[in-house]
Parts: structure tokens; sequence; C-alpha cells
């Protein structure tokens, strides 16, 4: 079980801030990386996989400094959003390379072993100059996996891949997080994000935004309200009691059935509503936030 830990950690290029001030703790399980291009993920990959050193601040594995420590690279996996130019190696080959850089005992059965679980056996003698975008991406994949690391981090790691190729790699990242290993990848596909990552690290502008359960986040945002789908009975009856709840800010009918609520106090609504249905004999047949996708939490974030 290990915890990568950022604690006021800053990274800059001469007058060109791009990671200001940010601390938060990975653990185990899957973690999204969040944040608009340019906002700073790939360089807080960067430093939590110790390829480039914190401008301030620290970066720790266990407690362990990742930066100019060799021995912490045998528990990280990285898999970067650059292509390597490694076209004149077999997959094999580049698999392996890694597995003898970092001196395993048996380097061509994990070479082996990190093939199969990336669905890549049967391509693997022939040279990564050949393969598509989602298979290089495999590939890179399997070299980050074949010293078994207790972290793996990933930097883009569904471009390129076809929906067969990203189904696949949801559920080995699902798999590993599930296993107890510590995940952290970075993606702009957002829904893909909210399948697999339920807890988000949000940077916006080389700052951290936000942490936490994405649909607890957005229930924290108090200052826009909350959108819920209400079917019922009778809808229309519905939105007319509930115009005069305190919680509710605005009421509308929808087309297709159902009523769009907007709601100021989410806990205040989560009582009012069940005892307002009983009082007036309606009966409630679905609530349903409609806007705790991680799109409206990350588009909120970033425009505030």
């Amino acid at each position: 079980m290990s915890v990568l830990e950022l604690a006021n950690t800053s990274r800059w290029y001469g007058n060109v801030v791009a990671v200001n001030d940010v601390s938060m703790r990975i653990g185990p399980g899957v973690t999204g990386l969040l944040g608009p291009n340019g906002a700073g993920k790939t360089t807080l990959i960067a430093m939590m996989s110790g390829f480039l050193a914190p401008s301030a601040g620290t970066v720790t594995l266990d407690g362990d400094p990742v930066w100019a420590n060799v021995s912490i690279y045998r528990s990280i996996g990285l898999v970067p959003e650059r292509e390597a130019s490694f076209g004149y190696l077999s997959g094999r080959q580049f698999v392996r390379a890694n597995a003898e850089l970092h001196k395993l005992s048996a380097p061509g059965a994990a070479t082996d072993r990190a093939l199969d679980i990336v669905e890549m056996a049967e391509p693997a003698d022939r040279l990564i100059s050949t393969y598509s975008k989602g298979m290089r991406q495999r590939i890179k994949l399997a070299a980050a996996l074949v010293h078994d690391p207790s972290v793996l981090l990933l930097d883009e790691p569904f471009n390129g891949v076809d929906p067969r190729q990203r189904m696949h790699l949801m559920e080995l990242l699902t798999r590993m997080g599930g296993e107890g290993r510590t995940v952290l990848f970075s993606s702009h596909i957002l829904e893909e994000v909210e399948q697999i990552a339920r807890h988000i690290e949000v940077v916006v502008s080389g700052r951290h935004a936000a942490s936490g359960d994405f649909g607890a986040i957005r229930r924290l945002m108090t200052d826009r309200p909350n959108v819920y789908l209400v079917r019922s009975s009778d809808d229309r009856r519905l939105a007319t009691v509930l115009m005069g709840a305190d919680s509710v800010s605005g009421v509308q009918l929808e087309p297709r059935g159902g009523v769009q609520v907007q709601v100021t106090d989410f806990g205040a609504f989560a009582l009012a509503i069940p005892r307002l249905a009983q009082e007036h004999r309606i009966s409630l047949r679905e609530v349903t936030p409609t806007d705790e996708s991680l799109e409206s939490v990350f588009a909120y974030l970033v425009s505030a």
C-alpha cells in the first residue's frame, strides 16, 4: 500500500511557473488527475515519477523523497504521454530492455507476463514503428508494468486508443486499483475518468483547485444550485408544491415528463421532498442529479 505525497510543491522554468504550491496525497486505488491543457498535469506526473526535481517543496513515496532516489524507481511505473523513438525495436525487445534495466532476476518471464496483461503477446515481435497509436500506448504500459510496481502513473493513457482497447485499459486500471496499487492517470476524456476514478484531483493554471469525490465537490458548490430531475405520479402538482419550498430556487416541467428542480440546499431538499410528496399524496418515482457528471464539476472549477 503505497502513498505519494506532495507538500507545497512548485516547479518553475525561468519566469514561468508550471506548478504553484501544490499539496496532495495519492493513496491506493484509482485517482484521476484533471485540468485543461497547460494546467501542469504533465509536470506533476514528472515530479511524482522522479524524472523532474521540484523547485520548491517535496515529493515523497511512503515518506522517502522521490527525486534522486534510484531505489524508488523499482516501486514506480510511468507511462508518459510523449512517444519514445524506439521504432527500430520490437515490442518484446522494448519491454525486455526495461526488465533488464531494473535488473530483474527473470527478465524474459517478466516480459511475457507484462505483454499478456496488455494483450500484446501476439504482435510483440513486430517493430514498434509498425504499431498503431493504440498499440504503442499498450506497449508503453507493458514496459511500465514489467517490474510489477506498486505505483502506476499514466499521462493521457487513452490517447489514440480505439474503443475496444480503451475498454480493456479501463478494466485493467480498475483491477490494479482494486488490487491495492496506487494508480494515478491524467485524461481529457472526462466520461472515461468518471467511469473508473470517483476520486479526482483538479489542477487549474498550476494550482490545486479541488480534491475528493466529484459528487461531494459538486454539492459543496453552494453558490450555484444543484439540479435534479424528479419524476412522480403527478409532475404538474409536484412542481407547484416544490415552488414553495425554501430549498428550491427554480422549477421547470420537462417536455418528456418529470420536473427539473434547482436546489440551493441539498440537505434541506433531501428532507423536504419525501415529506411534501406524502402530504400531497404524490408518489415519487425518481430523483436523479443531472449535473454531477465529472464534466460539470470540471467546467465549474475551470470557470471559477
